[in-house]
């Protein structure tokens, strides 16, 4: 059961998402993902400048006109959100937390799918596959996924993407658009995420905070590893530590981009202090370039 301030919050993303997808990303959504293939539509007559590949010569020969057949886009997506739910996302320090923006991110890309008649279900993850919810349409199935993610008390601390990259091929018959969101700290992702992304569309949306680029100069800090528990206290008005944290945090998302880039996994880095609009946008043209190809 949700508290009123989550329902308060499920309310708040369902309406500024629902704004974004009508104004911006339902168009852009559309071009952004491919159908899953082509299906026969009709046999029509031929036209100066159709393809000659796409003559159908048994009614050509039949009629004695030549006639070709016309194919369209087989539309409908299945959309499968893969939400990190480990501890590390229960970590904010500015606007929201990570969880509160993967729910709002999870909520546009739904939205935008349904808007767009495909299905959308949902994985939930830490250490191990905390919930799955099968795929379905409908604005009230979205808000559902939405709840789950904002009311999910995980019995993992730390993340596996592996994991759940392995529960999305056991529940899904086919290929589907894999919208993966997470802060992507686990380093042992690397081969599942090659795996997954031969067979499906994998989407990383990666959650960034401020605090995970840069320490500001506020003198000694306590810190919590999140996941596993270890504390460090450290004084960060020190200028060689905060260069050192720096170029730490640096190296390492310079090895999640080449991970993401080798598995074939297009990515988006969305921050909890700042908005996502310009960054989708680009995204979003990205892939349409990409199709347009």
């Amino acid at each position: 059961m949700l508290t009123r301030e989550q329902l308060k919050a499920v309310r708040k993303i369902q309406i500024r998402t629902s704004h974004l997808v009508a104004e911006f990303f339902a168009g852009q959504y559309q071009s952004a993902f491919k159908g899953r293939g082509m299906e026969f539509a009709e046999v029509r007559q031929y036209l100066p400048g159709d393809d000659v590949r796409t003559i159908d010569w048994n009614v050509t020969a039949r009629t004695g006109i030549p006639h070709v057949k016309r194919f369209v886009e087989e539309r409908e997506l299945t959309v499968m959100l893969l939400v990190d739910v480990s501890a590390s996302t229960g970590f904010g320090t500015v606007r929201q937390l990570k969880q509160e923006l993967a729910a709002e991110m999870a909520a546009l890309f739904a939205f935008s799918a349904i808007t767009n008649n495909d299905k959308v279900g949902l994985i939930m993850f830490s250490d191990r596959v905390e919930k799955a919810v099968p795929p379905a349409k409908g604005s009230r199935h979205v808000l559902r996924v939405i709840q789950d993610i904002l009311g999910c008390v995980p019995a993992g601390h730390g993340t596996d993407i592996a994991r759940a990259l392995q529960h999305l091929d056991r529940v899904t018959t086919r290929g589907c658009v894999a919208i993966l969101l997470s802060d992507f700290l686990d380093g042992g992702s690397r081969r599942a995420l090659r795996i997954a992304s031969r067979r499906h569309d994998v989407v990383g949306v990666v959650l960034e905070d401020p605090r995970d680029v840069d320490l500001p100069p506020i003198g000694l800090v306590s810190f919590e590893d999140r996941e596993s528990g270890a504390r460090l206290v450290v004084d960060t008005s020190d200028p060689g530590l905060r260069a050192a944290y720096r170029e730490r945090q640096a190296r390492a998302g310079a090895e999640r981009d080449r991970m993401l880039r080798a598995a074939d996994v297009d990515a988006v880095t969305v921050r909890t202090d700042r908005s996502y609009v310009d960054a989708l946008r680009r995204f979003f043209d990205m892939r349409e370039r990409q199709r347009a190809r």
